[in-house]
């Protein structure tokens, strides 16, 4: 099964991600471009400049990448 998502990159997308409530979680990806999942996620409840807090943990920007999942058929812009 293909899975579909948007990475939050910017402030922005993650603010949004935040004021609508959206589930995001949270992966690595490694030079050679393997993901690994690292938490289930939850709901952004603060963002700064070098970090993300999802439901009580706080993950580390440069390090990680946070995710959506997208409904299937839905273009995010």
């Amino acid at each position: 099964m293909k899975r579909t998502y948007k990475v939050m990159r910017t402030d922005m997308e993650l603010f949004g991600a935040a004021l609508v409530q959206a589930h995001v979680y949270v992966v690595s990806v490694d030079e050679e471009l393997r993901v690994t999942f690292e938490d289930y996620g939850g709901l952004v409840e603060e963002v700064k400049p070098e970090s993300v807090k999802i439901a009580g943990k706080i993950f580390m920007r440069d390090q990680l990448e946070f995710r959506i999942d997208l409904v299937s058929g839905e273009d995010p812009e």
